[in-house]
């Protein structure tokens, strides 16, 4: 199995690498460029589609692994039919600028997809107490998936972030379900950390193609879905993806909490995330995409291994790790853009 899963890895990485190379002359040639404007953070016209190159090459991996008996034929149907909606609804934003209804409605349909080939959401343990949800876990997994298909969205917006935070939360969702020992379903999460190495290799800064819709939003319905199916065979190990899930999760809902009380819609591009405003004022995408992952392997990973292995309870867990990170998004202004502006 291991030879297996080496290969399939170093197959996604170059897969995804060489699909990339072909996508970006795609975009050069056929003039699909991202243009800089007020709310963007890079300042040329950019190659966008990028992402394609994953999806292609991780939906491809899901399938041998399937035929590999690595997972699942629910994992599998769940998690291809969920991504090529995801997907190809991305890819027409890019091109055509859906309108902000229909995409949420393509991505509350890839929710139910995949929610309709998972088990029932097993009860939730918050501090010890045990509570069974029902048909209102279902809503709230679905609601779940649709908002990690959109923040991965949202905190796209710098080069290589969300190419980093996806390898490192996929990387250690992988090592936590293992660690769980459940099922082979990790290898999975572990794939999708190598094509989007395979990826990162164009994307990281100064980035020389962007992923674009059908890529984070993708990458997002991946991180959405893995945790929640992990969280069915082991609920303690959700907790754990929550956890390592924490600098987007924070910075994307303080931003959207944030700018919804000040009256601002809340789809409408911007850039006053956290993030965007810390590369503002260090000048540099690089250090915050690579705090990012720092953040990701020495403070989060640790916590989430912990929880996993039962030495400290999921929601503990949960609060403690995010603490630094709530400050963090105060500190650098997550949603103020007056603040930020001022």
């Amino acid at each position: 199995m291991f030879l297996t899963l080496a290969l399939l890895a170093m197959l996604g990485m170059a897969v995804t690498w060489l699909l990339t190379w072909a996508i970006r002359r795609y975009a050069l040639a056929t003039q699909l460029l991202d243009h800089p404007n007020e709310r963007s953070s890079h300042a040329t016209p950019t190659p966008r589609g990028g992402g394609l190159a994953i999806v292609v090459a991780l939906l491809c991996l899901t399938v041998a692994l399937w035929s590999d008996h690595s997972i699942g034929l629910p994992l599998m149907a769940a998690f291809v039919g969920s991504g090529v909606l995801v997907a190809a609804l991305g890819f027409a934003d890019d091109r055509w600028q859906v309108p902000a209804r229909w995409r949420f409605s393509g991505h509350a349909l890839a929710a139910a997809w995949a929610l309709a080939w998972m088990a029932p959401i097993p009860p939730v343990t918050v501090f010890g107490t045990a509570f069974a949800l029902g048909a209102v876990g279902t809503l709230v997994a679905g609601c779940y998936i649709v908002w990690s298909i959109n923040l991965f969205n949202f905190m796209d917006g710098i080069d290589g972030i969300a190419s980093i935070e996806a390898i490192t939360v996929t990387l250690g969702g992988a090592l936590v379900w293992w660690l769980a020992g459940a099922s082979t379903s990790w290898t999975l999460a572990l794939l999708s950390a190598c094509c989007v190495a395979g990826f990162l290799g164009w994307n990281y800064p100064p980035a020389r193609i962007f992923m674009g819709d059908s890529g984070s939003g993708f990458l997002g319905l991946v991180v959405g879905l893995l945790s929640l199916w992990c969280g069915t065979e082991v609920p303690q190990v959700f907790w754990s993806w929550f956890i390592l899930f924490g600098c987007f999760m924070v910075d994307a809902t303080t931003t959207l909490v944030r700018r919804v009380r000040r009256g601002e819609k809340f789809h409408q591009a911007h850039r006053s995330h956290a993030y965007q405003y810390a590369s503002r004022i260090h000048g540099s995408h690089k250090r915050v995409s690579l705090a990012f992952g720092l953040i990701n392997l020495l403070w989060l990973l640790p916590i989430a291994v912990a929880v996993a292995l039962r030495w400290l309870d999921g929601t503990t867990g949960v609060v403690f790790a995010y603490a630094p990170l709530v400050w963090l998004a105060f500190r650098y202004k997550a949603g103020d853009r007056a603040s930020q502006e001022a």
